[in-house]
């Protein structure tokens, strides 16, 4: 043996921006301005909540959930559980009681940390969780005045004082349980996603590849994707390690204040579901010459594709060049990316090439293997035009649900992502729906996000979300939910003839309805489960369009 053989631990990497960098800083949004601290401030207070949790009797592999926005108390949680060996369980605090309580149980939580202002959504949980120990609760600005009934509480800053500086951190094996994060907008209760640091260490160090998100020492990263889901994509892990200024918006997520937020700290790299990018697009045009942006090189861009138009607009606009990635909590979460990257080194390619490539879901992350199949797990052709079942594997890919194995899941060590797509001969993936938000008419299969990207290219239109609904004869047809810009006069028949350019007639809306806003998922992307089930509720049926000669 050649090499030393050393584990794959998070704590041998989640020091070190505050040793290269110990005066770069965390800042964190209050209601009054910002709270800042210093890379080597937050490591310190990481190393105290360590000896603190450990002193509560948290052991290597115990359960810590952290109720949080993104500020640097939750980072120093990440910092001190990763460090120690206990697991982060990050509590999504956009779910239901009945979800949360799910999880908390099952995870068997002992501790959970709490942001003072998210207090109170955790407070039907009261004598509902009574695994959880102690409720330790961070403060900010204005709720010093806090309480809780859902078990014995501390300050967090009473809790880490007096506590010693340096935490030295345990020898674990590399497979050793790191975080715990639960999907959302799944049917039937959520499922928990294990994450080993053996995975965590290899998923940050991909993420930061150049051609990956390409993060530096020099990025100042704006974390607006909540920390709270699928670990904040990484981005936590890979800042604390390479020393990365981070600006945490906290509960702060109007758009204007994330845009100033940018200007003020001289952000770089941004990451957010496509929700947030339209609400920042629409906060700039409202105020084109308020905000410096000239640092702002890059956004990551997730959860659902964004529009192509979005896309150009960033490009044209600004001169930020958009990320789009493709994953899931199951993937920790990174599996594709996509950038403007130049292919078989012709640098004369066409911009309109490079952005049509950003608009698809991206090539496959070093370290993984990704492939499409049918229904009896055969290969399907690398054309852009055969559809197939995504399957993905790899090191930082799951292998079962925690507690909840679901062998149905999994094939032959492939993870079935539930998602349907293709890929080009250029090896990018195009993600044609997840397979539960198919239309299917008539035997056809219709891809409600391509006719939503369409939609949502046609000017006056805001967002766009396209749902099937039952049809007696074709079984499924396709119907458009549409949100106007602001005083934009768009008519029904104009958007139609619109996607008529594109799409073949039997492909086409049979409804386009008007609506002030669309459900989102816990996590930002479009409900479509609500939608469906709103439009079930209020007794919505499909136009009769035999008539007007419409059908397919």
């Amino acid at each position: 043996m050649a090499m030393q053989r050393t584990p794959l631990l998070m704590s041998r990497i989640v020091d070190r921006g505050a040793i290269v960098s110990p005066q770069v800083e965390i800042v964190t949004a209050t209601a009054a301005g910002m709270r800042r601290q210093t890379l080597a401030e937050t490591r310190t207070r990481a190393h105290r909540l360590a000896h603190a949790l450990a002193d509560a009797g948290i052991r290597p592999g115990d359960r810590v959930g952290t109720f949080m926005w993104n500020g640097s108390r939750h980072l120093e949680a990440y910092h001190a559980t990763a460090g120690m060996g206990a697991v982060l369980h990050t509590l999504n605090i956009r779910l239901s009681p009945t979800d949360l309580e799910y999880i908390i149980g099952h995870a068997a939580d002992r501790i959970i940390i709490a942001d003072a202002d998210a207090l109170p959504l955790l407070e039907a949980l009261a004598g509902r969780i009574p695994c959880v120990e102690l409720v330790v609760v961070a403060v900010e600005e204005g709720f010093e005045n806090w309480h809780t009934s859902v078990a014995p509480a501390v300050d967090y800053e009473a809790f880490i004082a007096a506590k010693p500086d340096r935490y030295d951190w345990p020898e674990l094996d590399e497979s050793a349980p790191l975080g715990l994060c639960y999907t959302s907008g799944t049917t039937g209760n959520p499922k928990g996603v294990e994450y080993e640091h053996r995975s965590q260490y290899l998923h940050t160090m991909a993420q930061c590849m150049t051609d990956s998100m390409g993060l530096s020492a020099t990025d100042t990263v704006l974390g607006i994707v909540p920390m709270f889901h699928a670990m904040g994509w990484g981005i936590p892990w890979s800042a604390l390690m390479l020393g990365c200024k981070q600006v945490m918006p906290h509960r702060f997520l109007d758009p204007a204040r994330l845009v100033a937020l940018m200007a003020a700290e001289r952000v770089t790299l941004s990451a957010a579901v496509p929700t947030i990018w339209q609400g920042v697009k629409a906060a700039i045009e409202a105020q084109p010459d308020r905000y410096d942006l000239s640092a702002l090189s890059r956004l990551t861009c997730g959860g659902s594709a964004p529009p192509p138009s979005l896309i150009r607009w960033y490009h044209d606009v600004l001169g930020v060049e958009m990320i789009q990635g493709w994953g899931m909590t199951e993937t920790s979460p990174l599996a594709t990316l996509s950038r403007r990257a130049m292919k078989h080194g012709d640098p004369s390619r066409p911009v309109d090439e490079q952005l049509a490539n950003v608009a698809k879901a991206g090539q496959l992350l070093p370290g993984l293997e990704l492939d499409i199949f049918d229904e009896d797990f055969n290969r399907l052709p690398h054309d852009g035009e055969t559809v197939g079942e995504i399957l993905v594997r790899g090191p930082w890919i799951c292998s079962e649900y925690y507690n909840n194995p679901q062998p149905e899941r999994f094939h032959d060590g492939w993870l079935i992502t539930g998602d349907v797509g293709k890929i080009d001969p250029e090896h990018y993936l195009i993600i044609a729906d997840r397979s539960k938000d198919l239309v299917k008419s008539g035997g056809e299969w219709i891809s409600s996000v391509d006719l939503e990207n369409h939609i949502v290219a046609l000017a006056g239109v805001d967002q766009a979300c396209v749902v099937a609904q039952p049809h007696p004869k074709w079984g499924e047809r396709p119907v458009a939910l549409v949100i106007l810009e602001r005083d934009a006069d768009v008519p029904p028949q104009t958007i139609l003839d619109h996607c008529a350019t594109h799409y073949a007639k039997w492909q086409l809306p049979d409804d386009i309805l008007f609506v002030d806003a669309i459900p989102l998922t816990s996590t930002g992307k479009m409900d479509k489960k609500a939608v469906r089930a709103d439009l079930a509720t209020q007794g919505y049926e499909l136009p009769d369009l035999r008539t007007a000669g419409g059908l397919p």
